[in-house]
C-alpha cells in the first residue's frame, strides 16, 4: 500500500516505511534529471509488496548534488539541509512507524545519510538505509543507469544522443570531482559509457537491485553508517 492512499487507521502501528531518495541533476544528453529518483522508486515499489506490512511513501525528490552544479537544470539542497531533513522525517515517521527504510538512488546522499541516520538510531528509532548500486557498475549516466532507465521508463532516454563520457575508474576522478564537480571532469556530464546499454540488461539489474534488499530487508541488520547489511538473495522478478 502507498502511505498517500491510506488511511490514519490503516497506517496506525505499520511495522514499515519505504521512502525513496533521489536527486534532481543532470545524467548527460540522454538521461533526465530525475533519473535517479526513478530508479530508487522503482527498487522500492518492487519490494513493498513483499515486505510484511510496509507503506511506500513518496519520494524525496531533492538531494545532495553540488558536483552536478556546473549543468543547468541541476537543482541540490545540500548535504547540511538532506541531512536535516532525514532527521525531520526519521522523527516523524518514528511517533507511529516501527521502521523506517530509505532507499537511496544518488551517492551524493550518502553523507547526509551516515550522518541522520546513525543520529535516529541513537536516538531510538529504528532506521537504516540502502544504496541502489549495482556491483560493478559505472559511476553516472553510463551503461547502468541507461540500461535501467530503458528498462523503467524507456520513452525519457534519448538514445541517439546517448554518447561515451569519461571511463577512468571513479577512485581516480574522485578528487577532481569533489573539487572542481562534474563538468570539468566530463563535458557531457556522463562517467561511463551507454553504449551497449538495453532493457533487457536493465530488467536484470532492477531484479538483482530487488533481491538484494529484500534479502536485506528481511535479516535488518544495520551496520554503524545506518545502512543495511546484505542477506541471503533471492532472486525475484
Amino acid at each position: 500500500m502507498r502511505l498517500t492512499d491510506a488511511t490514519w487507521p490503516e497506517a496506525t502501528g505499520a511495522p514499515l516505511v519505504v521512502v525513496p531518495l533521489g536527486s534532481v541533476e543532470q545524467h548527460g544528453r540522454h538521461l533526465p534529471m530525475a533519473t535517479d529518483t526513478v530508479v530508487a522508486q522503482a527498487v522500492a515499489e518492487g519490494v513493498v509488496p513483499r515486505l510484511t506490512g510496509a507503506l511506500l511513501a513518496p519520494a524525496l525528490a531533492y538531494g545532495a548534488s553540488g558536483e552536478h552544479e556546473g549543468f543547468p537544470g541541476t537543482i541540490s539542497i545540500g548535504t547540511e539541509a538532506l541531512g536535516a531533513l532525514l532527521v525531520e522525517y526519521g522523527r516523524s515517521a518514528g511517533r507511529w512507524a516501527g521502521r523506517l527504510l530509505v532507499v537511496n538512488g544518488h551517492g551524493g546522499n550518502l553523507d547526509a545519510l551516515r550522518t541522520a541516520v546513525p543520529l535516529l538510531r541513537a536516538e531510538g528509532r529504528d532506521v537504516a538505509w540502502f544504496p541502489c548500486g549495482a556491483p560493478g557498475g559505472d559511476a553516472h549516466a553510463g551503461r547502468t543507469e541507461t540500461s535501467l532507465m530503458l528498462h523503467v521508463q524507456p520513452g525519457a532516454v534519448r538514445t541517439t544522443l546517448a554518447a561515451t563520457g569519461e571511463t577512468a575508474p571513479i577512485s581516480e576522478l574522485l578528487p577532481r570531482l569533489r573539487a572542481e564537480g562534474v563538468r570539468a571532469v566530463s563535458p557531457d556530464g556522463v562517467l561511463g559509457d551507454p553504449t551497449g546499454a538495453s532493457a533487457a540488461e536493465g530488467a536484470e539489474l532492477l531484479a538483482d537491485l530487488r533481491a538484494r534488499l529484500i534479502a536485506a530487508a528481511t535479516r535488518w541488520d544495520v551496520d554503524a553508517a545506518g545502512r543495511l547489511l546484505p542477506g541471503g538473495v533471492a532472486r525475484v522478478s
